[in-house]
């Protein structure tokens, strides 16, 4: 069994977040987490991550609570990259995947040829390591995620939680960092705001509005039309390729654009 949540509820500041919320992957599924901002995305993956403790139901690790596990016990075998990672040091990129070897440590240290070994194969699999000497500060967007995540998979974790990983970044590079996510022979769950990104990438999705779950399952099965404008308030068309089996969605403006006649410059009748 996976890393998963069973009815959870959680309450911040005196405000419901999460209620009565389950969710349970197959090893090795890459989890897309839907829903507008507010929706409780991020909330779910600060639990899942043994961040926050929820105030109903439970999170588990292969059955145990994580309650019942050690922080070091949590980290060493799920790995978190979150959406404004930064650093003011001037580290290499190199220091900054070493990071995940942490958990790792031991009161005398760890196994320095094992640390070694499992930063180099997290730079290779992420494509930066030709970047090892580089500083972080002189990174692209893209690049710096690819670090992150580098860190993360240093770790050497069964498990990964993703937060917004394709904010801020260029198509290609978006595109990029879900292939490599995507890839991974690991338990992934990612929260997305582009629908069409997690269609493409995602073996099954989870909708959440306000808190709760409204749906669960492949992105053909659950996004449609008559979802995104239920969760999303706005009008779409969703269209499913017969060749590639995921959804396309296009929004539909709000309203129609401005005529001719009436638009900027032109003269009134």
């Amino acid at each position: 069994m996976t890393l998963h949540a069973e009815g959870i509820g959680w309450t911040r500041g005196g405000q419901p977040v999460l209620n009565g919320v389950s969710v349970s992957p197959e090893r090795g599924e890459t989890i897309g987490l839907l829903g507008p901002n507010g929706s409780g995305k991020s909330s779910l993956l600060r639990l899942l991550a043994g961040i926050d403790r929820p105030d109903d139901g439970r999170v588990l690790l292969d059955n145990t609570d994580l309650r019942a596990l050690r922080r070091r016990q949590v980290a060493r075998r799920v790995a978190v990259v979150d959406q404004h990672a930064d650093t003011e040091l001037d580290i290499t990129v190199r220091e900054v995947v070493r990071l995940g070897r942490i958990p790792h440590g031991g009161v005398f240290g760890g196994d320095e040829s094992a640390d070694r070994t499992s930063v180099e194969r997290a730079m290779e699999d992420t494509g930066i390591a030709g970047h090892a000497e580089r500083r972080w500060h002189t990174l692209s967007g893209g690049e710096r995620q690819r670090a992150q995540i580098a860190r993360a998979l240093a770790q050497d974790p069964d498990e990964l939680l993703l937060d917004e990983p394709t904010n801020h970044l260029d198509i290609q590079h978006q595109l990029e960092i879900l292939a490599l996510v995507a890839a991974l022979p690991l338990t992934s769950y990612i929260a997305l705001h582009d629908l069409n990104l997690a269609a493409m990438y995602c073996d099954r999705v989870v909708v959440l509005d306000r808190g709760r779950v409204v749906a669960v399952g492949t992105a053909a099965e659950v996004i449609t039309a008559e979802l995104v404008e239920q969760v999303y308030r706005v009008r779409a068309t969703v269209v499913v390729d017969p060749v590639v089996g995921y959804p396309t969605v296009t929004y539909r403006p709000s309203r129609l654009p401005s005529s001719p006649a009436t638009s900027v410059g032109a003269s009134p009748r």
